[in-house]
């Protein structure tokens, strides 16, 4: 596999996952009756749109082609949440299953960062982006505790 394909390869699945992300924030931000939820949730989908974006250029530079599409998984997560919202559970049902979107994030650029097979440029595009990953799983995990304490 040569460095493109590599590069390509690393960056793919976080776009993907990063997708995933942030059609899901886009669904709850509509559906969630708490305006500043909504508008909390609007603000992550936009940095979730900034990721794809900045890791989508990084693979054109290196010479592939960005992913298209989110994942299965992140498809069936946004069903579950759904299904929550739908049996009376919308704050919170969102909340819990877009900090597992997070987790699942978080947890794609650390392995990114650790894999020993991710070229140079790769790393560096996930270093960039990765504080911007950890706001967004530390903002959602806090809002998770509260929503659940205050239950």
């Amino acid at each position: 596999m040569n460095n493109q394909t590599k590069i390509a390869h690393s960056l793919n699945d976080l776009i993907e996952i990063a997708r995933d992300g942030k059609g899901f924030y886009d669904e709850a931000a509509q559906k969630v009756k708490d305006a500043e939820l909504s508008a909390l949730f609007v603000r992550i989908a936009g940095v979730k749109a900034d990721i794809v974006d900045s890791l989508s250029s990084a693979v054109v530079a290196a010479g592939g082609k960005p992913a298209e599409h989110g994942t299965f998984v992140g498809s069936m997560q946004q069903f579950y949440g759904k299904v929550r919202a739908t049996l009376g559970d919308t704050q919170y049902g969102y909340v819990a299953e877009l900090e597992e979107s997070e987790d699942r994030l978080l947890k794609a650029f650390n392995e990114t960062l650790t894999d020993a097979d991710t070229p140079a440029p790769a790393r560096a595009e996930v270093e960039r982006l990765l504080p911007q990953v950890r706001e967004c799983h530390k903002v959602m995990s806090v809002r998770k505790h509260a929503l659940k304490a205050a239950s």
